[in-house]
């Protein structure tokens, strides 16, 4: 590929995704560097990523949209934990209000990238997904924004006797418009974020809906509203009260998270008193509620106005904790001999990761290994020139690191444009630096895939931050220039600037 003959077209910045890492990213750039020439890749035919892609029932955040949204955007609407066609409006303004819509390209699929050091840029083969037609595009640099899973495969153990059940099968990250569950009964499989925002949205519907779960997750109920937020907004106006709602949103997030890894069993206990309280007298609460591992070893799962609970209580939803023997004609055999019976299955059994949606990367003919390379203040990779990533956090709001590492991709263009440098790569000054995963998460997604992943190292600048706090201080105060980032011109010998 990098040495075809044929001319194409040469961007400054090639960002890959259209989500909500992907609008971040084109606003950002937009408006600091509007002179260089960008554009966003969609491999679907519509902005949004995850928040258009998910249509399973009761799909939202499980997060702030005062943090969850954008820095530079307000969020105006009422629910703060809010559904997908909410969020998805919300990107879609954001496209429009700052002129984004021609920067993106849709049905335009990245398959790889190869990286000339001579000619210091990147050669990207696309699939045009609506036609099949191949294309290339040159890039300065490539900014994934596609986020660290599949789109077009979630994740589905093998079930024994799957193939006997006279009813239906379905994955959330592949919803069927015309599935009729009505007065039906359900088995939902998992106990993840999904499968606890799937059962009080189908039992509106449904006859019963079962929660089969291996392992408990701790479960919180949490306002779907933000009345302080919504007073601050009247009173201070959108944009001051937004920033003011955030702020408070932000360290509220922070302060949880500190006291419940600070104070683990004091966490444990408290979270087993709200939940007591939310059930009917007697429940089986720590059978179903009780999780093996410390609060937010995992992820909290939450239950907007405690919908979840509330559907328990009802009768209408119920919680069996077993493993799966097998599929029957009839629904589910457990170990314990119990028969779940069903006319439709969901097994929202997880995600499978993916980082950079799968491109193959090259530098100067040599393949990248993700598990070779290890993440630079979370953002860029060692040996791998002028590449940014995005990925937020795991335990507060994604989109606040994204918008801190957005503010410093911008920063280091800035960086390079004044001082005339075409490449950008880090390099590790210590090549025996003890290395963990980059996701240093237990969730059962991450650990399937952890080896395939980058990896992080001991000390900053490659140790990945895990609080927003932290990161203000590494991604938007610290200076860009540091010893372990390498600069050069095109054609010329690498060198530090440390001192910049």
């Amino acid at each position: 590929m990098a040495g075809g003959r044929t001319e194409v077209e040469h961007l400054d910045v090639l960002v890959v995704g259209a989500g909500i890492s992907g609008i971040g990213a084109a606003r950002y750039l937009k408006e600091h560097h509007p002179g260089k020439r960008f554009a966003v890749l969609e491999a679907r035919a519509a902005v949004g990523g995850t928040w258009d892609l998910f249509r399973y029932p009761g799909v939202r955040s499980d997060s702030d949209l005062h943090t969850f949204g954008y820095e530079f955007k307000p969020w105006r609407d009422h629910q703060a934990i809010a559904d997908a066609d909410r969020i998805l409006a919300y990107l879609r303004e954001a496209v429009e209000e700052n002129g984004l819509g021609p920067h993106i390209r849709y049905h335009h699929r990245v398959l790889g990238a190869e990286w000339s050091s001579e000619r210091a840029r990147w050669l990207v083969e696309i699939e045009r997904t609506d036609t099949g037609e191949r294309l290339r595009l040159s890039a300065g640099w490539l900014f994934s924004a596609s986020g660290y899973y599949r789109y077009d495969e979630g994740f589905t153990p093998r079930f024994e006797g799957r193939e006997r059940f006279a009813g239906t099968v379905v994955h959330p990250q592949h919803w069927p418009r015309d599935l009729d569950y009505a007065d039906g009964k359900v088995a939902v499989i998992g106990s993840g974020a999904t499968a606890v925002t799937l059962v009080p949205a189908m039992a509106r519907e449904a006859g019963h809906v079962t929660m089969v779960q291996r392992t408990p997750t701790y479960i919180m109920p949490v306002p779907r509203g933000d009345a302080l937020a919504d007073r601050l907004r009247r009173v201070f106006g959108d944009e001051r009260g937004h920033r003011m709602a955030r702020r408070k949103n932000i360290w509220k997030s922070a302060l949880v998270w500190r006291f419940c890894r600070r104070f683990p069993k004091a966490a444990r206990g408290l979270i087993r008193r709200v939940t007591v309280a939310q059930l009917p007298a007697g429940y089986p609460v720590d059978e179903h509620f009780s999780p093996p591992y410390d609060p937010w070893d995992q992820r909290l799962c939450a239950a907007p106005d405690g919908d979840f609970f509330r559907a328990v209580r009802s009768g209408r939803a119920s919680v069996v904790t077993d493993r799966i023997a097998s599929f029957t004609e009839k629904g589910l055999l457990l170990e314990s001999g119990r028969e779940v019976e069903a006319d439709v299955v969901v097994t929202a059994t997880g995600l499978n990761l993916r980082l950079f949606g799968g491109v193959e990367l090259t530098v100067d003919g040599a393949p990248v290994r993700l598990p070779d390379t290890v993440a630079y203040k979370g953002m860029m990779l060692s040996g791998v020139p002028n590449l940014a990533f995005a990925v937020g956090y795991t335990n507060t709001s994604w989109t606040l690191k994204v918008g801190l590492l957005c503010e410093h991709f911008c920063r280091l263009l800035e960086h390079m444009d004044a001082r005339g440098y075409d490449i950008c790569v880090p390099e590790p000054s210590d090549p025996g630096m003890p290395t963990r995963p980059l996701l240093d998460f237990a969730a059962g997604y991450v650990r399937r895939s952890v080896a395939e992943l980058p990896r992080q190292g001991d000390r900053a600048p490659w140790l990945t931050s895990t609080g927003y706090t932290e990161d203000v201080a590494l991604l938007r105060a610290d200076r860009v220039a540091d010893p372990e980032l390498r600069f050069a011109r095109a054609a010329a010998p690498v060198r530090t600037e440390a001192s910049a």
